[in-house]
């Protein structure tokens, strides 16, 4: 089970302590924080690398590159995008930021952004490339104040994808259409590539990218902002194609993302603040009476020292809100002082953080329904989750899953040769007229010692969804061995236990292959998905 709380002693920059990550909680954003409109499942996923590897980065952005950015400065991008920072989870290699509406995490030479909703992920582009350009040292193209150009950094890669929207008459900005925002896109980057992935009359998937290298696509006037110009042409994947294997030398690169509908309604019930309380409080309070009974049998008989007023004293609980949320143990609840000692628990106090929204109920959450156990600690020591319950219901979790062992070498890589830390993120919608689960990870497979299609079968049984797709992008095998060892790992997805696959497209693109699948339960009988938006 992976541990949830912070090191109690852990003070220091994450520097300091290699592989141990530091929780910062920004309570002012959890204010009267609810997700009773939080309508729309479906995230938006930007990814933009502004170098091939954290250690190839140009002179000017220094070692730490984007992670050398404030949180202040991210925060006010993210203003543009519509969403606030919760928490920060910061590591030696990544730092994870839980949101209001999924999470970021920022590399030196890359940052991730995926929120669901209705936030405006895509006008926050134009500042990340100036933050890059400006805050951390990449190249870039000069600002031209006089024509309300701003600076703006030359990325390397640039990825943004999507689930069809279910309610995308409801979006903002270009989020109203796919075609809306590829000309976004396009008005920014050269030579970039649209695809829509599975049936157009059933599920199916979105994705932009850029090659390589990419170019800033040169600005004319501000003016030229919603101008018909040409754009790039969505090709519609949706026929087998064979993975080709190619030889490259680029970072090795693999994600993993599971995006489930209709999630079973009893079982959705774990994510409403209502039912996650009432299971922390029947934990709460059998730890307690454990620890009584433990406490009353070991007692035995206590000499009376001089002056001792022949009684223990303290309560039986410590004051828990004299604890940091930051470092508190939400079921080590009874002390070494006891007092009455007495089998009922009308003195016993039910601490405030699993009554409300939170972090707290939060890891309850996440270590009740299983999400704790997908990167256990006995394989990975120092892994982190930060997780967050919403009112009424709705939950969103990071995990930060630095590489086994702890060995990291000179050239910020683990001792299997991995990037020394990965992610993973969750996010809940569980009304049931539009629930929604997706689980994004990219530790790699080889790693983890699961094959993917375990990390799949066990995050599908933590959410039991009626139907949901699974992609798998991954940068290009090295040579033939590594090709057959994929193509092998990759066939096992086929049989997921308690679903049968309808579609599997295999797509090969610029220095990536991707696959992609969708599943419906053996018993679904829901219907035909909702479409959402026609526009392609």
């Amino acid at each position: 089970m992976v541990v949830t709380e912070i090191p109690k002693h852990y003070t220091a920059s994450p520097s300091s302590h290699v592989g141990t990550p530091h929780l910062t909680i920004n309570r002012e954003a959890t204010v009267d924080l609810d997700s009773s409109n939080a309508f729309e499942g479906p995230e938006k996923l930007l990814e933009v690398w502004f170098s091939s590897s954290p250690t190839d980065l140009p002179g000017a952005a220094g070692p730490l590159g984007l992670k050398g950015v404030p949180a202040d400065t991210w925060k006010q991008m993210l203003d543009l995008v519509n969403c606030k920072v919760l928490s920060i989870v910061e590591s030696e290699h990544v730092d994870a930021y839980l949101l209001s509406e999924s999470s970021m995490f920022v590399w030196p030479h890359k940052l991730v952004l995926k929120t669901c909703g209705t936030t405006t992920l895509l006008w926050g582009l134009p500042r990340m490339l100036e933050i890059a350009a400006l805050d951390a040292g990449f190249p870039h193209v000069t600002a031209q104040p006089t024509r309300g150009i701003a600076a703006a950094a030359t990325p390397y890669r640039v990825f943004y994808s999507r689930k069809n929207f279910l309610y995308p008459d409801q979006q903002r900005g270009p989020h109203r259409s796919w075609r809306d925002e590829v000309r976004f896109l396009d008005q920014r980057f050269q030579g970039g590539s649209a695809y829509m992935i599975g049936k157009m009359n059933g599920e199916h998937w979105y994705l932009y990218i850029t090659g390589p290298d990419t170019k800033l696509t040169p600005p004319s006037t501000p003016d030229r902002e919603y101008m018909d110009i040409p754009g790039t042409e969505t090709k519609i994947i949706d026929h087998p194609q064979r993975l080709l294997s190619a030889k490259g030398d680029e970072t090795q690169d693999e994600t993993l993302e599971v995006l489930m509908t209709d999630l079973d309604e009893q079982n959705a019930r774990q994510f409403y603040l209502e039912d996650a309380s009432a299971v922390a409080e029947g934990r709460f309070f059998q730890k307690a009476r454990d620890a009584r009974k433990n406490a009353i049998n070991s007692l035995g008989v206590i000499p009376e020292e001089k002056g001792s007023t022949g009684s223990l004293g303290g309560s039986t609980l410590p004051n828990t809100r004299a604890h940091s949320e930051d470092s508190f143990d939400v079921f080590e609840q009874t002390s070494s002082d006891h007092s009455g000692f007495s089998s009922d628990d009308d003195d016993l106090t039910f601490p405030e953080e699993l009554t409300t929204e939170g972090h707290t109920l939060g890891t309850v959450v996440s270590e009740t329904c299983g999400l704790a156990d997908v990167y256990p600690t006995a394989k990975y020591p120092d892994a982190r989750i930060d997780a967050y319950l919403f009112t009424p219901c709705g939950f969103s979790a990071n995990g930060v899953i630095p590489a086994p062992g702890g060995t990291v070498n000179t050239n910020g890589k683990g001792s299997d040769g991995s990037n020394a830390t990965h992610y993973f993120t969750v996010h809940v919608t569980p009304e049931p007229q539009c629930s929604y689960a997706s689980f994004e990870t990219n530790v790699p497979a080889r790693q983890s010692g699961r094959e993917t299609a375990e990390v799949v079968e066990h995050v599908v049984d933590i959410f039991k969804p009626g139907r949901f797709s699974v992609t798998i992008f991954e940068t290009k095998p090295a040579d033939e061995a590594h090709y057959q060892d994929t193509v092998k790992r990759t066939s096992r997805m086929d049989c997921i236990k308690g679903y049968r696959r309808v579609d599997r497209i295999v797509h090969d693109l610029d220095g990536y292959d991707l696959v992609f699948r969708y599943y419906e339960r053996d018993d679904w009988k829901g219907g035909k998905p909702r479409l959402g938006e026609m526009d392609y």
